[in-house]
């Protein structure tokens, strides 16, 4: 029998949230269809309204997703990830996933003038130019667009990119990746990187530029886009290590005039 929705001290959308929330966990599960706009406002005897807000706040949560012209569904959890120096490919299998590839396109390119410079390039260097889609458990969680130098990757085109490029770094050309410098920002799914990624349009990502190097040479600058419901990041914060400045002595010399 469906809980009641009654007039007490919380919101009716408050209420029904929970319903619906316990209802995704218990029994539906992802990638399962809750109940339609209408069944729900005859069941719990609400308005539209109140089952239109009570939706949005498990869509904002993370808990439900629309898919346009389909219906609302219980979302897959998301993969979580702390912040560390690891290939897709490492992440991934790290939390039980089973990681692939889709392959893009591999081209010798000038690359643009900001990549460039963090790879350290120089007034004529190239760069191997990667697009790939990475995914988990065959389902597709991120885009990225990589460039890594043609002079310390020799005839990297002719590799297999479906693997973790920092295995193969180190395999075939004893580079390994022991530093990097990562920028995260958010961005909202649209055209081809939301087809590429099978998103609907406007799904939040996240959005990772990490310049990346080997015993002080520069090796990857590679922007990825994850999907923002399939894929969250854990931080441990602390007091900055950054010391504070130490108070100095001003001392004032009065200058004699030798005259």
């Amino acid at each position: 029998m469906a809980r009641r929705i009654d007039d007490g001290p919380r919101p009716k959308h408050a209420q029904l949230s929970d319903v619906l929330a316990e209802l995704a966990v218990r029994e539906l599960g992802p990638d399962v269809a809750i109940p339609s706009e209408r069944e729900l406002m005859t069941t719990y005897d609400v308005s539209r309204a109140t089952v239109r807000k009570a939706i949005d706040n498990l869509v904002a949560g993370g808990l439900l997703h629309r898919i346009q012209g389909k219906g609302t569904f219980v979302a897959r959890p998301r993969v979580e990830s702390r912040l560390h120096l690891a290939s897709f490919s490492q992440d991934m299998l790290r939390r039980g996933l089973t990681p692939s590839t889709r392959l893009l396109r591999v081209d010798e390119e000038r690359p643009p003038a900001e990549v460039a410079k963090s790879l350290r390039l120089g007034a004529r260097g190239t760069a191997w130019r990667i697009d790939r889609i990475r995914l988990a458990d065959g389902q597709p969680m991120a885009i990225e667009q990589g460039w890594y130098p043609t002079s310390l990757l020799p005839d990297l085109d002719a590799e297999d990119l479906s693997g973790s490029l920092y295995t193969l770094f180190d395999v075939r050309y004893d580079l390994v990746i022991d530093a990097a410098e990562q920028t995260l920002w958010g961005e909202a799914a649209e055209g081809t990187t939301a087809r590429r990624l099978e998103a609907p349009v406007h799904t939040p990502l996240l959005v990772f530029r990490r310049v990346s190097s080997a015993a002080g040479r520069p090796l990857e600058h590679v922007v990825s886009r994850y999907r923002g419901d399939r894929y969250q990041v854990h931080m441990t914060l602390g007091p900055t290590s950054t010391p504070a400045p130490t108070p100095t002595r001003t001392t004032r010399t009065t200058r004699r005039d030798p005259s």
